[in-house]
This record gives C-alpha cells, sequence and structure tokens, in this order.
C-alpha cells in the first residue's frame, strides 16, 4: 500500500534497495551493511570504533555490534589502541582486503541495475536530494 509519508515511503524503498544489493553480494559473502563498514576501513591504518561509526554514519552500538560479526567471519581483526587501553582498533585481515576486492565488481553491478531500473539521470537526482538531508 502506497503512502503519503515520506519517511514510510524511504523505508520502504530502503528494504527493496537493500534486499538488491544484498542478493549482488552474496557471493561475496557481505551484506551492503557489512561492505559499507569495510569500505570505510583502510588495510594500513586502525580505526576505533568510534571514528569508523563517524565516519558510517551510526551508533556506537551499532558499529561495534557489526564489527563483532565481522570479526568472526575474519574480515576485521579487533585490538587495543596503542595510545588509550580503553579503545579497541578495527583493522582489516587480508581476507578483508580480498573480500573488499571480490565485492567491488558485485557493487558495481548492483549500481548499475538500479541505475537501470529508474534511470541513470533518476538515480543521480535521487542521490542529490538524499546528500541534502
Amino acid at each position: 500500500m502506497k503512502s503519503d509519508c515520506y519517511s514510510t515511503s524511504i523505508r520502504s524503498a530502503t528494504r527493496k534497495i537493500t534486499a538488491m544489493y544484498d542478493a549482488a553480494l552474496q557471493p561475496a559473502g557481505v551484506n551492503i551493511a557489512q561492505l559499507a563498514l569495510l569500505r570505510r576501513l583502510s588495510d594500513t591504518t586502525a580505526l576505533s570504533v568510534e571514528e569508523l561509526a563517524r565516519a558510517a554514519e551510526l551508533e556506537r552500538s551499532t558499529v561495534t555490534r557489526n564489527v563483532r560479526v565481522l570479526e568472526k567471519q575474519g574480515l576485521v581483526q579487533i585490538g587495543e589502541s596503542e595510545k588509550d587501553r580503553r579503545t579497541v582498533n578495527i583493522l582489516l585481515t587480508p581476507r578483508g582486503v580480498d573480500t573488499l576486492r571480490l565485492s567491488g565488481p558485485l557493487w558495481d553491478a548492483a549500481q548499475r541495475r538500479f541505475e537501470e531500473q529508474i534511470g541513470v539521470e533518476n538515480a543521480k537526482a535521487l542521490r542529490s536530494l538524499l546528500h541534502a538531508v
């Protein structure tokens, strides 16, 4: 059922788009939320949970939960900060780097599929509108 509520419409569209990206990324073994975190990490520089949360525009607890899943998959390594023992740092593992490499073309294909579905110009306009929020 269609709604006049912007939030409801955006949430519905988000679920559909997320499902499309998740399906495309399945061969890489990650979903779009996990890939978004991996893409914000560098294979040479560790980030704290706070830094990653800020970069991903997510709450710290959400990032912590998702990073634990990535750690169990062997994609990131969590270690103590050399500067502050109360802080943990997150670093991509070699397997995480490989997963990023594998997921790149899959993500590109999902991007193209979305653009084909709504049109390239509409996709660009939508991205511009969303960045304004």
